[in-house]
């Protein structure tokens, strides 16, 4: 048995020439400047060529969607929701790519708590942007180059829509490796092909309520292992949704076909798991009680070539095929949409791939080796769909910024300079740190203690059905009775 690694802390990297160094140990290309730029930042340029109802993005800060758990259960607003939308207005970021994720239905759910975007909710959907555009506004003097959309998605084999601990799955295919962990047992836990075309019509109906409230785009979710981001997977399943690419991505060009035969101008993006890896569970000889040990993959013998994926080697799918990555970004431009928000896998079962981090979700598992090397393998994606699309008016938000702590901004401005990406998009390090866009940009230091440290417990505390937020940084969180069960939770003693 091979002995573990020793990790490298980012807050022990003292200097930006010891970051380097460490990148240089592991065989990393990651770029980093050397200082902030205070006037003239690459981070501050508007993103040219691009326009999202008429908006022209203000600069290259985007905010990835951040779920709260924290929704009323028929789906609507409540004070921490607004908060959180406050903060996001006040952050600076001239993109809020979804502000979180909200079901279509309500039997498509990820929890009894989440937003869903329908009649009943359009109050409370119009108060969250007139919050996120007063508080811009006030903050940073304008909102005419701020766009925010709205994230769509039915949650699929993650389906928790009446009870936080109870899955109520509805898949796109039956899966030899995930069926097991998330309660699929029967085939009639699959979407016929008639539910699929309900579900159609219910994203066409929650587009519409997107624009009729003033949302400047919505983004039709293809990520993180949920639904539609399974049916790019669905290689086994017959019929017209499954098999082929064309039935594959049949889904996305008959919801795109349908919000324009609505009359519906609004525009489209797309938030896609770029690539995926089989799941990946805890070392069971290396793990303890209230300790999992390093992340493996599932053995995969028996089910080669591996035909439960997208963005994936069948031969060797612990690594990633970006063919049909390369083609559905052509598919999206080819369909209009040209805003594109890259990411990987999910956070269900190979967590280490989509969100790099020092410290595992209670779920999850110990990094079986430098984060770094996942967040520079997202880098090098992102910066090779962005060269395949050159030249067809797309941009595309990068993803897995957030474990770089104090090099986050060194490493932004150089990849945007670079031309690797063309918005840095940031998830846990706005809900400890909403104003590191600004202090980046404007003061050329950071505050340290308000770093993201990847703890995790902004997951582990939904994965245990408590509300999510930055229990260790902030204060609104820290004094909720909420933080002593967590913490109980996380000592193993609840």
């Amino acid at each position: 048995m091979s002995e573990p690694f020793k990790l490298t802390r980012i807050a022990s990297l003292k200097t930006v020439d010891e970051f380097r160094a460490h990148l240089a140990s592991l065989g990393l290309d990651i770029p980093t400047e050397d200082t902030l730029a205070t006037t003239g930042s690459p981070l501050l340029q508007p993103v040219g060529g691009l326009t999202i109802h008429g908006k022209t993005i203000g600069n290259r800060w985007a905010i990835h969607p951040m779920e709260g758990w924290d929704g009323t259960t028929d789906g609507g607003v409540t004070d921490d929701m607004r908060r959180r939308w406050r903060r996001f207005g006040e952050s600076g970021a001239k993109l809020i790519f979804g502000g979180e994720a909200m079901a279509v239905r309500p039997d498509g759910r990820a929890n009894p708590n989440q937003l869903i975007l329908q009649e009943s909710n359009r109050d409370g959907l119009r108060e969250l942007l007139g919050i996120l555009r007063d508080a811009h506004q006030q903050h940073h003097g304008t909102t005419e180059d701020l766009v925010v959309g709205f994230q769509l998605t039915h949650s699929g084999r993650f389906c928790r829509p009446n009870d936080k601990k109870r899955f109520e799955p509805r898949v796109a295919f039956r899966h030899p490796l995930l069926d097991g962990r998330f309660r699929v047992d029967s085939d009639a836990q699959v979407l016929t092909d008639d539910e699929v075309r309900d579900l159609i019509r219910d994203y066409v109906r929650a587009a519409r309520l997107a624009q009729e409230v003033g949302a400047d785009f919505v983004d039709l979710k293809h990520c993180h292992g949920y639904l539609l981001h399974e049916f790019l997977g669905a290689h086994t399943r017959p019929g017209p949704y499954g098999g082929s690419f064309e039935n594959r991505t049949r889904i996305l060009r008959e919801i795109v076909e349908g919000i324009r035969a609505d009359g519906n101008p609004i525009d489209i993006a797309v938030r896609l798991s770029a690539f995926d890896f089989v799941p990946f569970r805890p070392d069971p000889a290396r793990s303890q009680p209230g300790k999992p040990g390093p992340g493996i993959p599932e053995d995969y013998s028996a089910h080669l070539p591996y035909r439960f994926g997208f963005g994936i080697d069948p031969h060797h799918p612990e690594t990633h095929d970006l063919t049909e990555t390369f083609r559905f970004a052509d598919l999206c431009v080819d369909l209009g949409i040209r805003l594109l928000n890259l990411t990987a896998g999910s956070p269900y079962y190979n967590p280490h791939i989509q969100r790099p981090a020092a410290y595992p979700p209670s779920d999850g598992y110990q990094p079986a080796h430098d984060p770094l090397i996942d967040v520079a393998r997202q880098l090098d994606v992102v910066r090779r769909v962005k060269a395949h699309l050159a030249g067809r008016g797309a941009a595309v938000v990068g993803t897995a910024y957030s474990y770089l702590q104090e090099y986050l901004p060194h490493v932004a401005q150089a990849v945007v300079r670079r031309g690797w990406t063309d918005l840095v998009g940031l998830g846990r390090m706005t809900l400890s740190y909403p104003g590191i866009l600004s202090d980046a940009t404007r003061q050329g230091v950071l505050t340290p203690r308000l770093l993201c440290r990847t703890f995790s417990d902004c997951t582990t505390a939904p994965r245990n059905g408590l509300i999510s937020g930055c229990y260790p940084l902030d204060d609104h969180y820290r004094v909720k009775p909420e933080a002593k069960r967590l913490k109980a939770i996380k000592k193993g003693s609840a």
